[in-house]
């Protein structure tokens, strides 16, 4: 399985206050943050698992699914990802199409990333 993912960003600052307020309804928080390198790292715990990271290329429409553990974390991560000025990419719901007990939520971030929280229980 992966250990971390990184995703280049065009605005350091701006991509790292967006992943501070979505990611947090997923139990994410920074825990690393480097300004003069332009590096914010987040996490579950104290393990670095998102790193977001001002370089060249960016915007290249990645997809990063993080696991929610509920319906409810789900729909709170795409209303704090919206309030976080992302844009809807899919609303809240049950995704058979996948699999039948498939429930996610698409938000594109400021680079225009493709961002989901997904709970794979009924």
């Amino acid at each position: 399985m992966f250990d971390h993912v990184a995703l280049n960003v065009r605005d350091y600052r701006a991509s790292k206050a967006f992943y501070e307020q979505a990611l947090e309804p997923l139990g994410y928080r920074l825990i690393r943050d480097s300004e003069d390198r332009h590096v914010a790292g987040f996490g579950t715990g104290d393990k670095l698992e998102f790193v977001v990271n001002q370089r060249q290329p960016f915007g290249i429409g990645a997809h990063v699914a993080f696991a929610a553990a509920d319906h409810a974390s789900v729909d709170a991560f795409h209303a704090a990802g919206l309030a976080a000025g992302g844009k809807d990419n899919g609303a809240p719901g049950m995704r058979p199409q996948y699999h039948p007990t498939y429930y996610g939520a698409f938000v594109l971030d400021p680079d225009g990333n493709n961002i989901e929280a997904v709970c794979h229980t009924g």
